[in-house]
């Protein structure tokens, strides 16, 4: 049985980066069992031909019209921070919003979603060196510029530049699972899902290469040891660290603290394994490291708005519908 892909529209616009335009097309084009899962189509805001910054034209022959149709509309950048978007750009994104399709701002796209009005009182985010600028120009978003890429409701925002790769993958773990988001991650050699926020790009002293070196491989000793009780003393003493500078480096590395890390690693292999194997959730719980199926329960709902059972509902109906 075949399912129809997630419909999504990426606007393209003179001047645009072509890094910024291939972040989606490169990650929403896996497929599951040979079926697409994304039909991702380019279209134009400002006609069919279109230089980009990078001394090379393409050519688009989808109009705004699509964003009529499209599940989901990235726009994967701005040109110019101070430049009023196209009217006809920011009707057609309102249109599409007022529908129910999930609008996606990367990087400097944020400023056009801001500009149709669909981010006043919301949180969102957009590339840090931009943040005081976003602030002042749009006083009712709650801009929050140190995370990496954010959701709220069906909107989301992204920092800059890789960011909204991350964002990306986020969107394909959401929507088509954890298990998918790592294939295309492997694909891609990028890590599936990148803990931290932009503090970590923001100019600051560079931490001790050697120092770094030897936490990221306690980072993967600790994920094949999720199961076990691990609390900081004890991760700090099996770093060879004192509790302080462990906690301060392990920030440094991350830009994560040590238990939101912690939660974070377990819920994405609580995800895998509700998806990819039949273990009972009370062997999920166990595995991932919770201690009980309360806890995974509690955590699991709080992160994703399900419950573990749900979640695993809906990707098997996900696996036998591509088939």
């Amino acid at each position: 049985m075949t399912h129809s892909p997630i419909q999504i529209a990426v606007v393209a616009f003179e001047g645009i980066s072509a890094f910024h335009l291939a972040v989606p097309g490169v990650v929403f084009r896996e497929s599951r069992h040979g079926q697409p899962h994304f039909a991702l189509t380019v279209c134009s805001a400002e006609g069919t031909k279109l230089n980009t910054s990078a001394g090379y034209a393409i050519e688009v022959q989808a109009t705004l019209a699509l964003l009529d149709q499209a599940d989901i509309v990235v726009i994967p950048s701005w040109r110019n921070p101070d430049e009023t978007p196209p009217t006809a750009l920011l009707d057609a994104l309102k249109r599409a919003h007022q529908r129910g399709a999930m609008i996606v701002g990367l990087c400097l796209g944020a400023y056009v979603v801001a500009e149709a009005g669909l981010l006043d009182g919301k949180h969102a985010t957009t590339h840090w060196e931009y943040g005081d600028h976003f602030a002042k120009r749009f006083p009712k978003v709650q801009l929050s510029a140190d995370v990496l890429y954010l959701q709220e409701e069906r909107i989301v925002t992204s920092a800059g530049t890789a960011a909204g790769m991350d964002c990306c993958l986020y969107l394909v773990r959401e929507l088509a699972g954890a298990e998918m988001a790592n294939r295309i991650a492997r694909r891609l050699v990028v890590p599936p899902h990148r803990q931290g926020g932009q503090a970590q790009f923001i100019e600051s002293p560079v931490p001790s290469a050697e120092r770094d070196h030897h936490l990221a491989q306690q980072l993967d000793w600790i994920r094949t040891n999720l199961h076990h009780p691990l609390d900081i003393d004890g991760l700090a003493e099996h770093a060879h660290m004192s509790r302080r500078s462990f906690t301060r480096h392990f920030r440094q590395l991350t830009g994560s603290s040590v238990s939101q890390w912690l939660l974070n690693e377990r819920l994405t292999l609580a995800q895998q394994l509700l998806e990819t194997s039949s273990y009972p959730i009370e062997a999920i719980a166990e595995k991932s490291g919770f201690g009980s199926t309360v806890s995974l329960r509690q955590q699991f709902r709080k992160r994703f708005g399900v419950s573990p059972q749900a979640w695993r509902r809906s990707f098997a109906a996900i696996g036998s519908k591509a088939n």
